[in-house]
């Protein structure tokens, strides 16, 4: 099982926001997509996760199409996106969010099962069950939109700009968190980040776009350690 992309075009109207990018992400494997400012790196996360039109070219997780299947079909196979900011409903109290992530499961139990692991993962959760979720501190809506995105039970988590607008000790903690996520539940990712260097510590591969297309890929401590790459996105 492995998340298989081949040769996708994404056009904007006569803007071409992805050219011809193909890579693979195996099972388990925690890939950092860096990359400057209008690289594509949104634009390629929301065609995966079914929010954007391709214009051509194959993605696929398992036996299953990404770029022509809804949003909450991709969730019933496995497939998780959490936005940058957007992935929690303010209204809501920790817990009601947290449950609504696992509306389409049947299984109570298994439920109740993924809510203590998420809240084991994210003791601060825990101690705001009942608190809406506008109340929350940014640091915590982001655990809080990581753990909705746990409750669907994904094998597939695509992650936007987990980082962005943190503390940098909250930042710390979010990335560790999202480590643990591939190791401990086998959960393979797909992370974007404008913080290229934190990303590529905890990443297993990197993966560099510019401006629309794969500039190189290799395993993460070997991007860090490339002088070019280092000199081009990592600012040393």
């Amino acid at each position: 099982m492995s998340l298989i992309i081949e040769n996708l075009t994404v056009d904007h109207g006569a803007i071409r926001a992805i050219n011809d990018v193909s890579f693979t992400v195996k099972k388990g494997e925690l890939a950092a997509l860096i990359g400057a400012n209008g690289a594509g790196k949104t634009t390629l996360l929301r065609t995966l996760s079914g929010l954007n039109k391709p214009t051509h070219g194959k993605a696929t997780w398992s036996a299953t199409n990404l770029l022509h299947s809804k949003p909450e079909m991709l969730v019933r196979h496995g497939v998780s996106h959490v936005s940058e900011g957007k992935s929690v409903i303010p209204e809501l109290t920790v817990e009601e969010n947290l449950e609504i992530g696992a509306l389409w499961r049947s299984n109570k139990k298994e439920m109740q099962q993924s809510k203590k692991t998420i809240l084991d993962l994210f003791p601060r959760l825990g101690e705001r069950l009942e608190q809406r979720a506008d109340t929350l501190s940014g640091g915590e809506r982001q655990m809080l939109a990581l753990g909705r995105s746990l409750m669907s039970k994904p094998e597939l988590l695509l992650l936007d700009e987990p980082s962005l607008g943190l503390a940098p000790l909250v930042v710390e903690q979010i990335f560790q968190s999202i480590r643990e996520l591939t190791k401990s539940m086998g959960i393979t990712i797909l992370l974007v980040e404008q913080n290229a260097m934190g990303a590529l510590k905890i990443a297993d591969v990197g993966i560099v776009l510019n401006l629309g297309t794969i500039a190189v890929t290799g395993a993460a401590e070997s991007l860090i350690a490339d002088p070019a790459v280092r000199a081009a996105y990592l600012g040393y």
